[in-house]
Formats: structure tokens, sequence, C-alpha cells
């Protein structure tokens, strides 16, 4: 699902005819929201097995030098920016690409930079990742948290949280904040998603991920329940953006369908989407190819690598609104095709340095388990090896028992069978 998820982002972001067939083709669900809740789910599910095995300590130090990791990427993502974009959109040829940069050219270099690396300017497009990076950084607060208070209080201050978003609190919150920090930041620049609102979908999501590495997610069985409903919410968000193309006018209900502020409209239709397809397993399973694989296990540098190709699909947009011809055939391709560049690359420096990504089994570390037991993180191949190695272990130890047995029995040579020679 997540290579799913990252071939979504490339088509939607991309500068070409393909944005607009793909960009929420089922409603008012988009690749952001599945992006951030898988993230948020294998978090709570990974590191909430960490913090069982390992200890608090060493699960936020996972945790952090695994947001580092992702600074570092975008650190990188903003040099590219500012160092190879900021020139070529300087020119004026290129609006969109300029449009894109237009606080570092409002406000210069040195606010522009300073701000950005702090995390508070957040160009589009550029606006994702900070969002990760800042709900990764909190992830080490709650589920620890929930072990001694529960997560019904973690969640319903999450929700509390997400329910101001509804109603103005993000810039209520930037004018309170702008008058004790000294900078003129307009709150357009500080990222198109509302933190506020976004959260309650991570620490949801996280919350699920916990349950899940609990062995107590019984998803498939609340799926069942609400097909009913969730097919009702599915068609009527399917026909509300089919009449929203048109020019239907939503008014004083816009907020309901807000993709910023995640708006209630939203959190249904994706809860509705997320049910049909965890239902539709049988089907979907057919779709986990082994490029798309590839790309969901290394899906931070591949979405770093679709940013470049996003930049350089604007550079080449020039005045237009949008490529056409052969140029858009020709980014598309190539986008797709160093992404999968990118996720091969990266798969196999992984593989190298954490076996890529799953825990390595030994057969020395195997020796060691107690018979029918698996290490935790095992992967196929692995448990297999596990299940045939604890099946020769048990057979060995039943001639061990045999022998035993036969050395304590006399024998009696009138009973006792002829010894034949070997072969």
């Amino acid at each position: 699902m997540r290579g799913v998820m990252l071939v979504w982002i490339a088509l939607t972001h991309l500068p070409t005819a393909a944005s607009t067939w793909v960009n929420q083709p089922f409603g008012f669900v988009g690749a952001a929201e599945g992006f951030i809740f898988l993230s948020a789910l294998f978090t709570g599910r990974i590191y909430f097995r960490i913090l069982e095995r390992d200890g608090y300590p060493a699960m936020t130090r996972k945790l952090w030098t695994r947001t580092l990791r992702l600074y570092g990427y975008h650190v990188l993502l903003l040099a590219f920016a500012f160092l190879v974009a900021v020139p070529i959109a300087s020119h004026g040829d290129r609006p969109g690409l300029h449009n894109l940069l237009d606080f570092y050219f409002m406000a210069g270099a040195r606010q522009a930079v300073t701000e950005a690396i702090m995390l508070i300017y957040r160009p589009p497009l550029l606006d994702i990742l900070p969002m990760y990076i800042i709900f990764l950084l909190l992830t080490s607060i709650p589920i620890p948290l929930a072990r001694s208070i529960g997560w019904k209080p973690i969640l319903w201050t999450s929700f509390s949280f997400w329910l101001l978003a509804q109603f103005g609190f993000r810039g209520a919150e930037h004018t309170f904040m702008m008058r004790y920090i000294p900078t003129r930041i307009p709150l357009n620049e500080m990222g198109s998603f509302d933190l506020w609102a976004w959260q309650f979908l991570w620490f949801v999501g996280v919350w699920l991920g916990v349950r899940w590495a609990q062995e107590n997610l019984a998803i498939e069985a609340w799926a069942r329940r609400a097909v009913v409903p969730a097919v009702v919410i599915s068609v009527f968000c399917f026909i509300m953006r089919r009449k929203l193309a048109h020019g239907l006018e939503l008014g004083a209900l816009q907020f309901l369908f807000d993709k910023w502020h995640l708006g209630l409209i939203r959190m249904l239709d994706f809860a509705a989407v997320a049910a049909l397809l965890i239902l539709s397993q049988p089907i979907t399973k057919t779709a986990a190819t082994r490029p798309l694989v590839l790309l969901g296990q290394s899906s931070l540098q591949v979405f770093c690598a679709h940013l470049l190709f996003c930049f350089a699909g604007l550079t080449l947009l020039g005045n237009a609104s949008m490529l056409n011809g052969w140029r858009q055939f020709a980014l598309l391709s190539i986008t797709l095709t160093g992404m999968l560049i990118t996720a091969k690359i990266f798969s196999k420096s992984e593989a190298k340095s954490e076996g890529q990504g799953r825990t390595r089994i030994s057969t020395r570390s195997i020796a060691s388990l107690p018979v029918g037991s698996e290490p935790e993180g095992a992967d196929l191949a692995g448990r297999d090896l596990i299940r045939r190695t604890n099946l020769c272990r048990t057979v060995l130890s039943s001639d061990r028992k045999t022998e035993e047995r036969d050395q304590v029995r006399p024998i009696d040579s009138r009973t006792a069978p002829p010894i034949c020679p070997p072969g």
C-alpha cells in the first residue's frame, strides 16, 4: 500500500494531465491521508515492540535517530530548492517554480533559510516531510504514557485539538505566537497542512499500530460491521466530488470537506474507504507486485526523489499551466523509472546494513531458541528456516530419548533383532 501511495502522490504532484485524473478520484480522500496514516500505523507497531523488548531509552533513541534521519533528508531537499531551484526561478520566465518559493524572494535568503531549517517556513511540496518529522518526534510521548493512563485520554486530547482546528485554532495560534516570536512569516507560508488537525489522524494510526503489535486489532471484524455505512458514505462522497468538479458551491459547509484542516467529511470518507479496502484484500493483494513492494520498502528515499522530479517538471513548465504532448509522457516515464531505481539502490544498501529491514536469522540464534518459538521480526524465509530447524530438533530429541531408553533397558539376545550391515 505504501508503494501505491507513493505512485499516487507522484502522479498528483507532477504538472501533467494525469494529476487531474488521480487527484482524489474516490471522493474526498487523497494520497496524503494514506501516506500519513500508514506511516503512523507502522510507527506505532515498530516502536511499541522496541519499547516492550528493549525499554523506553532504546525506543526513544531509535525514534529520535529516525527523526534526525528524516530531518537530514529534508535539509538536503531545502538545499536543492535554495541552491538550484531559486536561481532558475529568479529569471522570471517560470512562474510555477517562482510561486513555489515566493516567500524566499519576498523575505530574503537569510530569513527564508533560517526559518526553513527551523521547520517554520514550509514551502509547498516541502511541507509533508516536516509534518511527518514533528509527529514522529512527538510519538515518543504517547506510546509509553499510554501504559500508565491508557489511550483514551490521549485520543480524546488529540480529538479536542482536531475539533478546535475546525474552527480556526491555527489562525488564532499564529496570531498569538507572532506577538512573541521575532518573525513575520505569513500563515500560508507555514505549510498547507494544519498540524493541529492532522495530528489526530497520526495518533489514531499510532494507536492502531500499537494494538496491531499487541495482536489486539480485530480490524476485519470492524470492517465487516461497518460495511453498509462505509458503502453509503463512499458513494455519497464520490457523487459530491463529481458535483463539485462541475461547479457546485458548498458555501458555509466548505469546512466539512476541507483537505488542509482535515474536515469531518474527509475523515469519514477516509474511514469508509479504508473499511472497503480491508474487506477487498483478496483483490488488492494482487497489486502487491515487486516494483510496488520495493517502492514501499524505501518509501522515505523514494518520496524525496519524486520531489526532485516535481521541481524538474515545474522548470519544464515555463509559462504554461500544464505540460502536454511528449513532454508529459517523458516526465512521467522518467519520474517513475527514477523512483524505482532509487528504491532498488536503497533497498540494496539497507539489505547490507540492516538485512533489508528485517531481523536477520542465524543458525546460532535459532539453536538458542526453545522448540516451537520464533524470534520477533522474522521474515517468511526466516520462519520457514525456523520451522524446519525445529522439526529437525524434535526428531533428534526423539531419537536421543529412544537411544537413552534402549541403553537403560536390558537386551535379550534371544529376542533381539539381527544387526544388519549398512547398505
